[in-house]
């Protein structure tokens, strides 16, 4: 028998870290985890539509640094700064405390696993072809360095009346082993046939301990 197990899950704390950094006692631990709930719900209302790598989030007794990862600053960013100060505002009415917000670019977007499965489901939602959507996505991927890269795609494709799953791949997805640095991450495209669910992993190369290095 075999477990299907989420790819990060599988590598903490090996070589890749957690999304939130913080401490919290027996008493104060669930408030502090609804806080970091909370906090990442308003965001990902804000953020809609814009193509979001990682939100790294780590608290102190002062304050929240919020590190948002994307392929396209200036949609967060706005002319000058203005939209990220609304955006840190809300979080502060809401949640209380203080918010420190970095907006940080992705240098290799095509192998961002979230960058990838966004622009494939905005592309699927706006009736382009499934196929063609991900083909495009794989050879981009395989061209900036990528070691390999699978992208399962299910539900009622091209509008057919009986939902299936296909899966394409390129290169090589080392899944069980732990050194391999393998970005994954699910996504949903909503159409006008129903839910079109997508799976992507990317496999971006080996890290040992001696060089060991996050990517976002």
């Amino acid at each position: 028998m075999w477990h299907k197990v989420n790819p990060i899950a599988f590598r903490l704390p090996y070589i890749v870290s957690w999304k939130s950094s913080w401490y919290g006692d027996k008493k104060g631990y669930s408030e502090s985890l609804a806080h970091d709930i909370k906090a990442r719900e308003i965001l990902a209302k804000e953020l809609t539509g814009i193509p979001i790598g990682d939100i790294l989030m780590s608290k102190n007794d002062e304050s929240v640094v919020v590190d948002i990862f994307t392929s396209k600053a200036s949609l967060i960013l706005g002319k000058t700064g203005e939209q990220v100060e609304i955006i840190k505002t809300k979080l502060q009415n809401k949640l209380g405390g203080k918010f420190i917000i970095n907006v940080k670019e992705i240098k290799q977007p095509d192998i961002n696993a979230k960058i990838v499965a966004f622009s494939v489901a905005n592309q699927i939602e706006k009736r382009m072809p499934y196929k063609r959507a991900i083909k495009q996505a794989l050879q981009k991927a395989m061209e900036k360095g990528a070691g390999g890269i699978k992208i399962k795609v299910g539900g009622r494709l091209n509008g057919a009346e009986i939902a299936r799953k296909e899966t394409f791949k390129e290169g090589n997805i080392p899944t069980q082993t732990i050194r391999a640095n393998i970005d994954y991450t699910t996504i949903r495209a909503e159409t006008v046939y129903g839910t079109i669910g997508l799976k992507v992993w990317i496999y971006k190369g080996d890290i040992y301990k001696k060089n060991k290095k996050l990517d976002s």
